[in-house]
């Protein structure tokens, strides 16, 4: 089975210190939290950003800069930078994130009802940044919130503006988008298009069947605290390492090993950035 990639979502937008005091914040704290998950056994960072002081969700230039340059210059680890933002944000702000050479960006493909709003991601949109990632050789992390998401990812792939491989990262367990289960995961994975590379994240108390389910069907994980703050129940986490250390252990105990970030480039098509090792 080919190697396992872990992706590392070290804060997302949404939990805050009230509901665990643990979740970063600031560029070190976000960036401290990722290498901490490179030396656990990750290959990828999913990064959003936060105000450093009070850790409201913010698109800041500078705030993305500072935890990519302070990654880079201690780990050959791949940077996801989050799109959040990108459909009501001025266009040179869209392109100032890409001109941070991430090695990969996520793309939400589609739209949907999420908690407690309305989650817009007009085609349009969608293909537009599509193709704004095409161009600045950043590879689309294809975030898929329904099945109806996959068929209209896959017709990226069929009009060119997703290269080869194209990457799922199928998400589940989020209110109200597809339910984290076991036959949910599977009818998601026979939507989708051969020779492609998925992955695939948990909500909350879901993220440990789910990311295991996804180890022995052969697909890749992302963990950490914008997807689960609690290592068991009524346990908070104290590092989002703690769920890389997990994963890593699991897949030893499943016979799958893990890929390192060479590994990961090559796995997912993505010329070599980074610090060498």
């Amino acid at each position: 089975m080919e190697k396992l990639i872990i992706t590392a979502a070290v804060c997302g937008s949404a939990p805050t210190r009230s509901q665990n005091p643990n979740v970063p914040y600031s560029p070190s704290e976000i960036a401290k939290e990722a290498l901490r998950c490179w030396r656990a056994g990750a290959t990828v960072v999913h990064v959003h950003v936060r105000n450093p002081i009070t850790g409201e969700p913010v698109f800041k230039q500078e705030l993305f800069a500072e935890v990519v340059e302070r990654i880079r210059d201690a780990s050959d680890m791949l940077i996801n930078l989050t799109t959040s933002g990108f459909n009501i944000e001025a266009d040179n702000i869209n392109e100032a994130r890409l001109m941070l050479k991430p090695d990969l960006c996520s793309l939400d493909v589609g739209s949907l009802n999420f908690r407690g709003r309305v989650f817009i991601n007009p085609p349009d949109w969608v293909e537009k940044a599509a193709g704004r990632m095409r161009d600045a050789n950043v590879k689309p992390e294809m975030e898929v919130f329904e099945l109806g998401h996959i068929h209209q990812a896959a017709d990226l792939v069929k009009s060119e503006f997703i290269d080869n491989p194209p990457y799922f990262q199928i998400c589940l367990g989020i209110n109200w988008g597809a339910r984290a289960d076991l036959d949910t995961l599977m009818a998601f994975k026979a939507q989708l298009p051969q020779n492609c590379q998925w992955s695939v994240l948990g909500t909350g108390k879901n993220q440990l069947p789910i990311t295991t389910h996804a180890m022995l069907l052969g697909g890749h994980v992302r963990v950490g605290f914008e997807d689960n703050i609690y290592l068991r129940n009524g346990v908070p986490a104290k590092t989002n390492a703690q769920f890389v250390e997990r994963t890593v252990e699991l897949a030893r105990i499943l016979q799958r090993d893990v890929a390192t970030c060479r590994e990961a480039r090559a796995i997912l098509g993505i010329s070599g950035k980074g610090r060498s090792q």
